[in-house]
């Protein structure tokens, strides 16, 4: 779908383009998992915009997203959704970015479950994190960030991955013992949607 078939793309296009990527990357999001929608909803980000409101979480970004969907089209909790530049068949608009307060409750239950399915889906990115991050203060690691990474596994971390860097999930919790670490960094990735974090080390804002 063209910008000027898109009924939202002249409305909310700041809210395009802050589901951007920064560092010279992708600048728009491209896939969104959904969360909850609504067959016939009214917008919480567009006034007056009703529809099929779909709201998800963007893959990249991991920010939650309202958006539009293509009139009588149904979804899936969890489904994965091309919501890119072009070519869009479920998706009519991105109508902006939600605080997590605007979300429903059956998405916040759903959230849980679906950010580990984006950090299970995108394991190379989040472990090539643990394998680059580094201290953001003086006295702060990166990785005592992520719940259940004191300060014991974050140099048991260190140590192995300057030995060899870690290749998945499996491996970091076979050389270190930490048990489920996409759950722990899920688990990270949704206090900084809600909020919690005093910086956000996946969630962009």
């Amino acid at each position: 779908m063209s910008a000027a078939q898109d009924p939202a793309a002249g409305q909310q296009p700041p809210a395009r383009a802050e589901a951007g990527h920064d560092h010279g990357q992708r600048k728009y999001e491209e896939y969104a998992y959904v969360l909850d929608y609504t067959p016939r909803g009214k917008s919480a980000t567009v006034r007056g915009r009703e529809g099929v409101i779909v709201q998800a979480i963007g893959e990249e970004r991991l920010t939650l997203l309202e958006l539009l969907g293509v009139q009588n089209s149904t979804f899936e909790v969890g489904e994965r959704l091309y919501i890119g530049r072009e070519g869009r068949n479920k998706i009519m608009s991105v109508l902006g970015r939600l605080d997590y307060n605007d979300v429903s409750q059956s998405a916040k239950n759903e959230l849980p479950a679906i950010v580990e399915k984006v950090v299970l889906a995108n394991e190379k990115r989040f472990v090539d994190y643990i394998n680059m991050s580094q201290p953001i203060t003086p006295r702060i690691h990166a990785l005592e960030l992520i719940p259940g990474i004191g300060k014991t596994y974050m140099m048991t971390i260190i140590k192995e991955r300057e030995k060899k860097r870690f290749e998945s999930f499996a491996d970091l919790q076979n050389r270190v013992g930490l048990r489920e670490p996409a759950k722990l960094v899920a688990k990270r990735i949704i206090e900084e949607i809600m909020g919690q974090a005093r910086m956000n080390l996946f969630v962009r804002k």
